[in-house]
């Protein structure tokens, strides 16, 4: 009788150990069918078979979860272009070489990128090379002049020892003479050794550098770009002839603190686009820009139009796994749900949702990108 019990249990327990799952196994959502009830996911971190997301109040309060009833509102209508960092052509400058030649060091040897400069102060040197038969023809030149001169001298010394018998006019006649060859003498003598001075067009920075000492340059060669770190343009394009007329702000997506004011738009087609140019200054006046020249930036217009819609914190939008923009919405005590929206951008930091919420919905503005993170 006890063998037969024991036959028993040992089937049971059998038939339990096949009713499970293999190592290994996998159901239809991609969980581990081998694993222990009640292990799921650490912490009761768990994203359900709806899509919706179950958050424990612990975890909750580890990701600073944080929610907002939705309330609708008007706000200014807003469009996003895509623009670029220029320089301001009244506080930067380019720095180009007149005459070829080779490269010599500055009195603070050649600058580099980043170094603060002064307005007038010398960068570097540009020593005029002249071809061999050039410079043969100019020494010629200098030689004779230099003979001219010192017959010229001795003329005048013969007839400053005949003063009063000579009239006067030959003795002026005679010094005006010497002291034009004087000077032709010097002019050509100067040419033969002449460098030319590279000076800072403004004050600012230098921002790019194409050279290095013992370089030969062209003329028209751009060898420094100098600008001003607190001043700078933005340009976008729009296909738009009327844009300008209907924007009352702008602000960048990049660098949030700066303030733009629109200079005007120009009323000729450039590939295709009307381009549109901002002034951008940081928002405590000297101080750096966080930009680039020639950088890529998001630039958001705000319009005169209103809108209507719910404003929200931008981080409050996230991407769902179709990249379609949602936010989370919270369904109960430890529940999330994400809700596709249709969103606005204000400015850097807000945007309105036009459609897809309701004006009791929970939503969550801060921690969003971590829910969007469960699986």
């Amino acid at each position: 009788m006890k063998t037969t019990r024991f036959l028993m249990t040992v089937a049971l327990a059998a038939g339990v150990g096949l009713a499970q799952a293999g190592p290994g196994a996998h159901g239809p959502n991609g969980e581990h069918l081998d694993a222990p009830v009640g292990a799921v996911a650490a912490g009761g971190l768990a994203r359900l078979p709806d899509g919706s997301v179950n958050v424990p109040k612990a975890a909750q309060r580890r990701m600073a979860i944080r929610t907002v009833l939705a309330s609708s509102s008007e706000a200014a209508a807003t469009l996003q272009l895509p623009a670029r960092v220029v320089m301001d052509p009244n506080r930067s400058g380019r720095v180009q070489a007149a005459y070829g030649g080779r490269i010599e060091p500055g009195p603070r040897g050649l600058p580099v990128a980043g170094q603060a400069v002064k307005r007038g102060e010398v960068l570097a040197y540009v020593r005029y090379q002249a071809e061999p038969y050039a410079a043969a023809n100019q020494q010629s030149q200098l030689s004779e002049l230099r003979t001219q001169r010192q017959l010229a001298e001795q003329k005048l010394q013969r007839l400053e020892s005949l003063e009063g018998t000579v009239p006067r006019k030959d003795i002026d006649a005679a010094r005006a003479e010497l002291a034009g060859l004087r000077e032709r003498e010097a002019g050509v003598g100067a040419s033969l050794g002449q460098r030319e001075a590279l000076t800072a067009p403004v004050s600012g920075v230098v921002a790019s550098v194409a050279l290095v000492a013992g370089q030969v340059v062209q003329a028209r060669d751009v060898l420094f770009e100098v600008v001003d770190p607190a001043r700078m343009l933005v340009e976008a394009g729009t296909p738009d002839a009327t844009l300008a007329a209907r924007i009352a702000g702008a602000q960048l997506a990049e660098a949030p603190g700066t303030r733009l004011q629109l200079q005007g738009a120009a009323r000729a087609l450039r590939d295709g686009l009307l381009p549109l140019t901002f002034t951008v200054q940081a928002g405590k006046p000297g101080a750096a820009l966080p930009l680039a020249i020639g950088q890529p930036v998001q630039l958001i217009v705000q319009l005169k139009e209103r809108v209507q819609g719910i404003v929200l914190p931008a981080q409050a939008v996230v991407r769902n796994p179709a990249n379609e923009p949602v936010v989370w919405i919270k369904a109960g005590p430890e529940r999330y749900v994400p809700q596709p929206v249709q969103y606005r951008a204000l400015d850097a930091l807000t945007v309105v949702v036009t459609q897809g919420l309701g004006a009791d919905n929970r939503v969550v503005v801060q921690g969003a990108p971590l829910i969007a993170q469960i699986r």
